[in-house]
């Protein structure tokens, strides 16, 4: 990983995670994001087809390069290495982090799902450069998945030596439960992008992570 990306995610503290909404209003969101002072930026989008995600993904990864802003694609590395993203999102079901690794190399950030101490070791001793950790809290992102609060995470944040960002039902009021823990990077849809002030939540946000 190149040491300008390398320090971005050391410091880094939110991440924001788009939702799948019209490519428009994708877009809408990350500039008022990134004016809100968020640290990284992931496209996650299920229901575009591919040409059309490449396009709104190369328009965000050029928006996020002039705001120096890390931009990672979610899942699909063929997208994040066409459009020019700072790296890639693997979940636990998706392409291994080896083969990820192989695709791209040292230089691109690689971040893996884990929710569980021996999947946060493995993504560690396989390449990842970072964790998203959760359910944190109940989530309608993914609401058939049991929660591990807090405690878990900060357990499992505890193990690995990678960033680990906590993921899933985190509002503003819910920060002070994830510090407590000693946790404060997190990754935020909802608390984000269900608001009609995106760029003032995203500042609340870091104002809050930042605070104590």
């Amino acid at each position: 990983m190149r040491e300008d990306r390398a320090r971005k995610l050391a410091a880094a503290r939110l991440y924001a995670i788009t939702p799948s909404a019209e490519p428009a209003a994708v877009e809408a969101l990350v500039r008022a994001w990134l004016r809100g002072g968020v640290d990284l930026i992931q496209l996650r989008h299920k229901g575009l087809g591919r040409d059309t995600l490449l396009e709104l993904a190369r328009s965000l990864a050029s928006r996020c390069a002039e705001a120096q802003v890390l931009f990672l694609v979610n899942d699909q590395v063929d997208i994040a290495l066409l459009c020019g993203a700072d790296g890639v999102h693997v979940g636990e079901e998706d392409l291994s982090l080896p083969a990820t690794r192989r695709l791209v190399g040292s230089e691109l950030v690689v971040g893996a799902s884990a929710g569980a101490s021996r999947t946060a070791r493995a993504a560690e001793a396989e390449g990842a450069d970072y964790i998203g950790c959760g359910p944190a809290f109940t989530t309608a992102e993914k609401p058939l998945k049991p929660v591990l609060g807090p405690a878990a995470i900060a357990r499992i944040s505890s193990e690995t030596q990678l960033p680990v960002f906590a993921i899933g039902g985190i509002t503003l009021g819910r920060l002070g439960e994830l510090k407590r823990r000693g946790l404060r990077r997190v990754s935020v849809i909802g608390g984000l992008s269900q608001t009609a002030e995106p760029e003032q939540a995203a500042r609340a946000f870091r104002e809050a992570l930042a605070d104590g």
